[in-house]
């Protein structure tokens, strides 16, 4: 008796002790954190830059109470029609973003870089990458081995057995995780563009000109000359490298003219169209007509003198 009087003591005890610890750390949650929940897409793919969904919408309904503002906040996957639905639940207006797409900056493709050396590994690019500098011998290039292609959740990337390259399509909802799978650095995130059209550079070699250019016949050589040619400083030179800033770029397509490699590309632009062969030839043929008068009024002037 004196035993079970004594454990049902003790029981009381500590469930008074702890009723009143319950409720002095007892955290009340904001009931606008499950609508906003409900909204997200339930990717829980982390393009947020938050852990999961639950996690992003804790975030989102603290950063309304305490700045008033989504500044900086963003769900890739649901888009400008997510985050307009998340804003008038809080009560606040958000600007919308351009969308975003990943792009493959490497265009060293098997024929643009023919192999030199074959890869007897662990078929992971983060394993090979530590070891080995490439099949087409560039240290910067597109290992060809597939980790960003498993680590996409929305079947967005595939890998083109042809160029041993990666491609994204169209189901890309820029969620990061290839651009965090790829030890080379060679996917980046950019603004789809009007009309989906996209102009970048697709090399990221920093090695000098006839480094870059043996490895790979499309490499960036650092010749200079989309810098100097941009009307818009959107193009910047650094480590050998050319890079266009998708922000300042309107898509003029003058850089993509002058490049002696072929390391820019044009994406979704129509073909543009040559000139007849005839209507060039007509033009040659009145440029030298023009300098042989030229030449022949000046001989004229100086035998006249």
């Amino acid at each position: 008796m004196y035993a079970l009087i004594t454990l049902g003591l003790l029981g009381t005890v500590a469930a008074v002790i702890l009723y009143f610890v319950a409720q002095k750390f007892k955290v009340i949650e904001d009931p606008k954190i499950d609508l906003v929940d409900e909204v997200l897409p339930k990717a829980n793919c982390g393009g947020c830059g938050f852990p999961g969904c639950r996690n992003f919408a804790e975030t989102l309904v603290k950063s309304a109470n305490e700045k008033q503002s989504l500044e900086g906040l963003n769900c890739p996957v649901g888009g400008n029609d997510v985050m307009k639905e998340v804003a008038s639940i809080l009560g606040l207006e958000v600007e919308e973003q351009d969308p975003l797409i990943a792009v493959i900056r490497c265009n060293g493709s098997k024929a643009h870089s023919p192999v030199k050396a074959n890869y007897d590994g662990p078929s992971t690019c983060a394993f090979a990458h530590n070891l080995f500098a490439g099949e087409g011998g560039c240290q910067f290039g597109c290992l060809g081995l597939g980790d960003c292609v498993a680590s996409c959740d929305f079947d967005a990337i595939h890998m083109n057995p042809e160029t041993g390259l990666p491609e994204v399509n169209d189901k890309c909802v820029a969620c990061n995780a290839c651009v965090k799978a790829c030890p080379r650095g060679i996917i980046e995130l950019r603004p789809k563009g009007k009309k989906d059209r996209r102009i970048f550079v697709s090399c990221i070699n920093q090695d000098k000109g006839g480094v870059a250019k043996k490895n790979c016949v499309v490499a960036c050589i650092g010749c200079s000359k989309c810098f100097k040619v941009c009307p818009y400083d959107a193009i910047t030179m650094n480590n050998n490298l050319a890079y266009i800033d998708p922000i300042k770029c309107k898509l003029c397509r003058k850089c993509v003219d002058v490049c002696p490699t072929d390391s820019i590309l044009e994406i979704n632009f129509p073909v543009r169209k040559k000139k007849p062969e005839s209507e060039e030839n007509v033009v040659e043929t009145k440029k030298s007509m023009a300098v042989m008068q030229d030449t022949k009024q000046d001989s004229n002037n100086e035998s006249q003198s």
